[in-house]
């Protein structure tokens, strides 16, 4: 997917606002900014940025419930904003991301500061263990470990409603079939729109 045809599809796709696109685009802006002082992305996706990160990102809201402000997803290992900023930017979902890397703390609360988004997104600036347990509608983890560890840090998390939706590229069938059978039964995977080659893990419980 090239960059005109990921913003192409998320206009189409969320019926975006000018507001709302003009926080992408300071969004994108404050990541490129960034770069050259810490490593957010590889430079190879550097030129594919919309695709490659914000459409990845946003599509995972196809297989969300529908967003309200009473619903919380809760966003493991955000990194440089994926997905949870992008998630934050396009819905009304409380996102919580979950960061302990000091410097990406900072920089992702900047964008939350700069993109007025403050109201429906935090920043929790901690390891995942260290976080008190609550009930989140959805949880995601674009890359913050292999599967069974992820599973076993942040079930806790998790209620019999929970959605589970975790991009695990070329490696999701290969994860998926290292679970339990029980755990198994829990997902399916769905085909990525960014690459024919990667699936998503989305999982209900």
């Amino acid at each position: 997917m090239i960059e005109d045809e990921a913003q192409a599809w998320l206009r189409a796709e969320f019926d975006v606002s000018r507001e709302t696109w003009q926080k992408l685009e300071l969004f994108v802006a404050l990541l490129r900014d960034e770069m050259p002082r810490q490593n957010l992305i590889s430079k190879a996706s550097a030129d594919t940025l919309w695709g490659r990160h914000v459409v990845d990102s946003a599509q995972l809201l196809r297989h969300a419930p529908v967003p309200d402000a009473s619903k919380t997803w809760l966003d493991l290992g955000t990194g440089a904003g994926f997905p949870g900023i992008v998630i934050a930017i396009l819905s009304s979902y409380q996102v919580q991301m979950v960061e302990s890397r000091k410097r990406r703390c900072e920089f992702l609360q900047q964008v939350v500061e700069q993109t007025g988004i403050g109201g429906r997104a935090t920043v929790v600036a901690d390891r995942l263990e260290n976080i008190e347990s609550f009930p989140a509608d959805v949880i995601s983890a674009r890359a913050f470990a292999p599967l069974d560890r992820l599973i076993a840090l942040s079930h806790r998390f998790s209620t019999e409603n929970t959605v589970w939706l975790l991009p695990k590229g070329k490696n999701a069938v290969r994860e998926l079939k290292g679970l339990s059978p029980k755990r198994q039964k829990m997902f399916h995977v769905e085909h990525s729109l960014t690459d024919p080659n990667a699936g998503i893990l989305v999982g209900k419980g």
